[in-house]
């Protein structure tokens, strides 16, 4: 994961370590050369605290996370300029601004996204929905719509999921899983009610649930077998679109398709032959 993600998530921080990644991001500018104790004297802290802090982002000690971090800033000043994840062009920007507005949105969303991919959760993953007998995917509004591509492209492996949600029968879908299926939960946010209500029920009953979400505070993380995580900086309501979300999204299950794809990749190469020849010169051709 990108250490400066990880400074602004604070996730598992003690209120000592949140005082010094608060700091450290406030003033980004001063750590390349920053002492040590200086850093200590500057957050009321000690050296200690700040050497766990950095083995704690599985740093060996401070040098080492001051030169990461250091990379990482230089890096993020030289890109360009920052597009606003919520509202990523003006009324008086040109067709050609836009366009080129949206691109980089894109691309940051990407960047991002595979900065903060863990994948070792990647991999279990990717083998926990090769191994189950069905998959039941879990998602509401746009992300159903990345949970359909997903789909889409499970068939190439002749696999086929099941959008719980696609007519309202996620109770019905839930009650039917066993120890056998996995579920696939899609959201953003990940507070939905109905979500955590499946969540709870799949934990309690021991049936294999991955949570894809951009919130590390998502009470559905907790109930996971395995969960992918994707933090963007988008708003849950005052933003013209899903654009960055949604592009995260979809690298994300991309990635994971192609883990299962490269699985057993002879084999689904071999059959994308076969079916190929029956499309489009044998007896499913359509010409």
């Amino acid at each position: 994961m990108s250490i400066l993600i990880a400074l602004q998530q604070q996730s598992d921080f003690t209120s000592t370590e949140q005082r010094i990644s608060s700091y450290i991001l406030a003033h980004l500018d001063q750590m390349p050369t920053i002492l040590i104790k200086d850093l200590a004297a500057k957050t009321y802290t000690s050296h200690s605290a700040i050497i766990r802090l950095a083995q704690k982002l599985n740093y060996r000690g401070f040098r080492d996370f001051q030169r990461e971090l250091t990379a990482e800033s230089i890096a993020q000043a030289h890109q360009a300029a920052t597009v606003d994840a919520n509202f990523p062009f003006s009324a008086t920007d040109s067709v050609a601004t836009i366009s080129q507005k949206m691109a980089a949105l894109n691309i940051r969303a990407i960047q991002t996204a595979q900065q903060q991919l863990d994948t070792n959760q990647l991999a279990q993953a990717a083998d926990l929905l090769t191994r189950s007998r069905r998959i039941f995917i879990f998602s509401q509004g746009d992300s159903q719509l990345r949970a359909r591509s997903f789909q889409n492209k499970l068939v190439k492996i002749n696999r086929f999921a099941i959008i719980a949600e696609e007519y309202a029968d996620e109770s019905w879908n839930a009650a039917n899983l066993t120890a056998d299926d996995c579920a696939l939960i899609i959201s953003y946010a990940g507070t939905t009610k109905i979500h955590q209500q499946v969540a709870t029920y799949f934990h309690a009953h021991q049936i294999p649930m991955i949570v894809l979400t951009g919130n590390p505070q998502s009470p559905l993380i907790s109930q996971a077998t395995q969960h992918l995580l994707t933090v963007q900086s988008e708003y849950n309501f005052a933003k013209i679109g899903t654009f960055a979300s949604q592009a995260a999204f979809e690298y994300v299950l991309d990635s994971l398709f192609a883990v299962m794809y490269a699985h057993d990749f002879h084999h689904h190469l071999q059959d994308l032959r076969q079916k190929q020849h029956l499309i489009q010169d044998g007896p499913l051709t359509t010409k």
